[in-house]
């Protein structure tokens, strides 16, 4: 027997009070419209858009990234969270594993994580050499500014959760058997080293946040909050227009024409519910 649900008129626990569940849902709802139109403006203009997401463990880049995409067309709207390197991949520049995964022409690509890894966890958990840190943050806004220059537009977002709600959060994923898959090993290392993240993130935005591809700062205590605000800022910074359509209508079904069910029985679903 299922769990009684919490009830979806109670506001998320939080220390930032933020949009109810019936207000949050009436404003994603006109935002994923939106984002249908801009997805037809990507596919009609062949416009190339590309969208990193960064941040803390449990400051909510999953869910907010749900929200970007549970209404669009994934072979548009493509996420990518790629795993940990292989051997060969190791080897390789370090940015050449990110480069076949960005966007072409009616694309909008998000990751999920991106190459700041290095800049981030590679750094804190020791995965890769202070040299390497360094010649990594020298080289990102060149790199970013080759994306800019062949046409993509890019946005950086750093999604920032509080020591209390980091700690509620991955908590609430112990106590939860449904989300226990989320938290890692390395999650919990990761947990113990609050500052060493900071430094990193203050480092990396020194090194990387530029005119032509800032680093755009979300406060994510409270995650309904903080979905409607990323995807509303976003919306206003790409260009896209309404394109015009035709009115859609159904067209009549074609007549049975002696069509008759056939005799062997479907195995259907059992009615449990």
């Amino acid at each position: 027997m299922a769990k009684k649900k919490q009830d979806k008129d109670q506001p998320e626990p939080t220390a930032q009070a933020g949009p109810s569940r019936k207000d949050y849902e009436e404003e994603l709802a006109q935002l994923h419209v939106e984002l249908v139109k801009l997805q037809q403006w990507v596919v009609h203009t062949g416009a190339k858009v590309c969208i990193v997401f960064e941040g803390r463990d449990g400051a909510g880049k999953g869910g907010t990234i749900k929200a970007i995409t549970e209404r669009v067309s994934p072979r548009i709207f493509r996420v990518v969270a790629l795993p940990a390197p292989t051997e060969r991949e190791k080897s390789q520049m370090y940015l050449q594993r990110y480069m076949p995964h960005l966007p072409a022409a009616g694309e909008v690509v998000i990751f999920d994580r991106s190459w700041y890894n290095r800049a981030g966890v590679e750094r804190v958990m020791g995965f890769c050499t202070d040299e390497q840190v360094e010649t990594f943050l020298r080289g990102v806004p060149l790199f970013e500014r080759v994306m800019i220059d062949s046409g993509i537009l890019l946005f950086k977002y750093w999604l920032e959760v509080s020591e209390q709600e980091q700690t509620r959060r991955l908590q609430a994923r112990i106590n939860d058997e449904r989300k226990i898959w989320k938290l890692t090993k390395m999650d919990l290392d990761s947990y113990s080293r609050w500052y060493d993240y900071s430094r990193a993130r203050d480092d990396m935005f020194k090194a990387s946040d530029t005119a032509a591809a800032p680093w755009f700062v979300a406060r994510s205590d409270n995650k309904r909050r903080v979905r409607l605000n990323i995807i509303s800022h976003l919306l206003e910074r790409i260009p896209y227009t309404d394109l015009p359509h035709d009115k859609i209508k159904l067209p009549k079904r074609q007549k049975p024409k002696g069509y008759v069910e056939p005799d062997h029985p479907f195995r259907y679903v059992p009615e449990k519910f």
